[in-house]
């Protein structure tokens, strides 16, 4: 499935960052979008922006809080009949909130681990849902460089949600093997964006431009997992699978 065109995209979280930039790109590639965030202001001017960019798409906005798992089945099958049927969909919607366990931040630590795996997860079950109705589509995961290891501080449940992230999207993946439905786990390094912007001093960090063209084209070629971009990641995973905790607690 590799080679077919996925005409209508849908994208969660995205009023910011990533999910921003993969809309603006995907609207110069001529992809129809369903676009959906918390902050109804900012999708609208992101809507505006794409359809300056390609007059000629079609671009739809909806309210949606993913941990509000009711609304995430609510709001897909809307775009899903808005659109006659979605041709891939981009779990991308997270957060980065947290500290070392145990220094009182219990509270932002589950929030984090709710929205990046628990509410993933609905995001996932109603995509598959409908992929699995009409049989076809590719989904999307937005996972991390971070999964590939645990890391320390703000990046503890961070990266352990993104492990459970990339575990699961395999265990979907697997189930799906043998019907015409793709299904990909994106990892990206270090890309500059709103979740990490009062991170300092971080190895290999690209801008979001950047770093989001590289996300853009794993996609594109739908390979079950893609380390992005490709200079160092795709054999710096490698690398991290084998370090010393000495080199990680450097990294974070």
């Amino acid at each position: 499935m590799s080679k077919t065109l996925r005409q209508s995209v849908l994208i969660t979280g995205a009023s910011s960052g990533l999910g921003y930039e993969m809309a603006r790109q995907f609207a110069a590639m001529g992809r129809d979008l369903a676009l959906c965030a918390r902050r109804i202001d900012r999708l609208e001017a992101l809507k505006a922006e794409c359809e300056n960019i390609n007059p000629n798409i079609k671009v739809s906005i909806r309210t949606l809080d993913v941990n509000d798992h009711d609304q995430v089945f609510a709001v897909f099958d809307a775009f899903n009949e808005e659109f006659n049927g979605l041709d891939r969909i981009i779990v991308n919607a997270g957060m980065g909130k947290g500290a070392s366990v145990g220094t009182g931040y219990f509270e932002a630590n589950k929030q984090t681990a709710i929205t990046n795996f628990v509410s993933a997860l609905a995001q996932c079950e109603a995509a598959m849902t409908i992929f699995r109705a009409q049989n076809y589509g590719h989904l999307v995961t937005i996972s991390s460089i971070s999964a590939v290891r645990g890391f320390r501080r703000a990046l503890t449940v961070y990266a352990a949600t993104k492990a459970a992230l990339t575990s699961m999207t395999e265990g979907i993946r697997i189930d799906v093997r043998n019907k015409p439905i793709s299904v990909s786990t994106i990892h990206p390094g270090f890309i500059r964006s709103e979740i990490n912007e009062k991170v300092e001093k971080v190895p290999f960090m690209v801008d979001t431009k950047t770093g989001v063209k590289a996300i853009v084209e794993a996609i594109e070629k739908e390979k079950a997992n893609a380390y992005v971009p490709s200079w160092p990641w795709a054999w710096l995973h490698y690398v991290l699978r084998i370090a010393p905790m000495s080199w990680l607690a450097k990294m974070s």
